[in-house]
């Protein structure tokens, strides 16, 4: 066997290697794979831009992240050690929009509760949530008041959905409405994979005067299943600092502010 064709298999190895990193570790930048593969940037470049183009990745402004499906969900313990630290720093950033005498309502989800745990401080704030998780937190830890919007509980999601919690959410009109998504898309707007889930988040935004978007970066120009807001139904955006910087320029460009929190190292 030449030395061509050494090489040929071996760069196929090494791509089918990247893919399984990059599945394991949902996000990678092109510093890590240089590091884990011992190739240069745009060797590893290259087998991102091939790997994307095959459907297997999502190429992202300096590395890659792990498709994922449309429909699927992972149950609320599976996504906790997802992006903590993103998620954490996107928290601190939205906490600066809440004041004393606000109503805010609380989406369920892992980046909206590391919002609630940092609601220690407040005296006088009125919180809306559907989410046991936030619920149980508020009500143990902090002296704000809180509304349960209550439903069918979502089995293994630990949050409330349904007519009842509709009919709930309808009566209500709330200052700012945090929300989480599965899916950031610039044509396909904000999506999650129940289309309950999605009905009642819709219901929040009509009876919120801001709407506050927090999710990681891995979750831009994903698309799941169910929509729940246009691009120009958010006020603000919030995400973390590997975002990719073209897709943000192009949601302030249709009115969104962009708070991008910066990751402590």
């Amino acid at each position: 066997m030449n030395s061509q064709s050494e090489a040929g298999m071996f760069a196929e190895e090494r791509k089918r290697q990247i893919l399984t990193y990059v599945n394991k570790n949902m996000r990678v930048t092109v510093g890590d794979l240089c590091e884990e593969f011992s190739v240069s940037p745009a060797t590893i470049r290259n087998d991102l831009n091939e790997l994307h183009e095959k459907g297997l990745i999502k190429r992202t402004h300096g590395g890659a992240l792990a498709n994922t499906q449309t429909n699927f969900e992972p149950v609320t313990n599976e996504k906790n050690d997802k992006f903590q630290k993103e998620k954490q720093c996107i928290a601190r950033e939205a906490l600066k929009y809440i004041n004393e005498g606000d109503c805010i309502a609380m989406d369920a989800g892992t980046t909206v509760y590391e919002l609630a745990k940092l609601l220690k401080g407040f005296k006088k704030l009125m919180v809306v949530t559907y989410d046991l998780n936030i619920a149980g937190f508020l009500d143990s830890n902090t002296e704000v008041s809180l509304f349960i919007a209550g439903g069918e509980v979502r089995k293994g999601h630990h949050y409330m959905v349904g007519n009842t919690s509709m009919e709930a959410i309808a009566k209500l009109n709330v200052d700012i409405f945090f929300m989480g998504a599965n899916g950031v898309s610039m044509k396909k707007g904000a999506t999650t994979p129940q289309l309950d889930t999605a009905l009642l988040k819709e219901r929040i935004i009509e009876n919120s005067k801001q709407r506050i978007l927090l999710t990681d970066s891995s979750k831009l120009e994903n698309v799941s299943f169910a929509k729940f807001a246009d691009i120009s139904d958010l006020d603000v955006f919030i995400t973390d600092e590997y975002a990719d910087v073209e897709i943000l320029e192009q949601l302030r460009n249709q009115g969104v502010k962009i708070d991008v929190a910066r990751i402590s190292r």
